[in-house]
């Protein structure tokens, strides 16, 4: 396993990092597709931590709180290090969003789900139109004063809105977000404009979510390749609308990873590392797919195949930053 920093905090983390999404029951309102139980949970944790995976993102909706205390049991069964183990969850598809009574209600929550004194990342959500930056800002400042939070992050939004953020944290001497957890993948490149320059400018680690773009980047096929893609609702919703030039760059996956004999999903990790991405967030219930993926870390793809892969690339429509006054969540079909 190879190690990184996360920008400004000198948490030491692995290059992958598990995302714990899928930990659970299904949740009617959010995840129809996860089956997860705590057994299969821990393999998972087991598998990872045994790969140098120390890295483990959740959040405080995933499954109606069962992920979160699906990944503390298995940590306390396993009797992994603490002080090693990186914990990331986060707050704002709750009532209150980002507010301060919400703020410190719901990590509260976290961690008495997740059984631990303190979390090393807490991570806004989404950005919040209806509650004050400052009033946003300097609570989770307080969090890190009162040792229950290490380390701050963000994830998807518009890079104004996070510039925002960061400014307003540095001009009151509060703490700074230290990663960005955006949405970005081959096929979904819109960040590349302004979020990951602003995230360069503070020093701001990139681990985004979606890696593999649901599983599109790992297939030939656009759908039926597994269980999720038959049954989660939210994919067609954020990659129907661009298949077919999608679906392009897809067979040009394809066409690397045979050429170098290497999975389709190596061949889209490793660009995610020739762009910058620090760890990305693989969300997996498979030990499998998880001793694919760090492969990739010994991949490097020359200047031709990265070329390849991006020319035919067009633009998208924004998916994960919210636009104010629309839907906070992606409408299922």
């Amino acid at each position: 396993m190879q190690y990184t920093t996360l920008g400004h905090s000198g948490i030491q983390v692995s290059k992958i990092c598990l995302g714990c999404m899928g930990f659970g029951k299904p949740s009617a309102d959010f995840l129809t597709w996860t089956e997860a139980d705590p057994k299969i949970c821990q393999q998972v944790i087991e598998h990872a931590w045994d790969l140098g995976i120390n890295y483990f993102d959740t959040a405080n909706v995933y499954t109606n709180g069962d992920s979160e205390r699906y990944l503390g049991q298995a940590i306390k069964n396993l009797s992994l290090d603490r002080e090693k183990v990186v914990i990331q969850t986060k707050v704002f598809f709750n009532d209150g969003k980002l507010s301060k009574q919400a703020i410190e209600r719901e990590i509260d929550g976290s961690l008495k789900r997740l059984n631990m004194d303190y979390v090393d990342i807490y991570m806004i959500h989404r950005f919040d139109y209806h509650h004050p930056m400052e009033e946003t800002m300097q609570t989770l400042h307080s969090l890190i004063e009162k040792g229950k939070v290490r380390a701050l992050g963000a994830s998807a939004m518009y890079g104004y809105q996070f510039h925002n953020l960061q400014n307003i944290a540095e001009q009151n001497h509060w703490t700074k977000f230290t990663v960005m957890q955006n949405h970005y993948n081959l096929i979904y490149r819109e960040d590349e404009r302004d979020l990951i320059p602003v995230c360069r400018q503070f020093n701001t680690a990139i681990a985004p979510y979606s890696p593999l773009a649901g599983g599109h980047l790992a297939h030939i096929e656009w759908s039926g390749y597994s269980h999720r893609s038959q049954q989660d609702k939210v994919l067609p919703a954020k990659y129907d609308a661009f298949k077919e030039p999608d679906l392009l760059i897809i067979q040009r996956v394809s066409e690397i990873a045979q050429k170098c004999q290497i999975s389709m999903a190596q061949v889209a990790l490793s660009w995610a590392y020739a762009k910058g991405v620090d760890s990305p967030v693989l969300g997996s219930i498979s030990t499998a797919h998880l001793d694919d993926a760090i492969k990739a870390l010994d991949i490097v793809l020359t200047a031709e195949e990265i070329a390849y892969l991006e020319e035919l690339y067009v633009p998208h429509k924004v998916v994960g930053a919210i636009l104010s006054g629309q839907p906070e969540r992606i409408e299922r079909k």
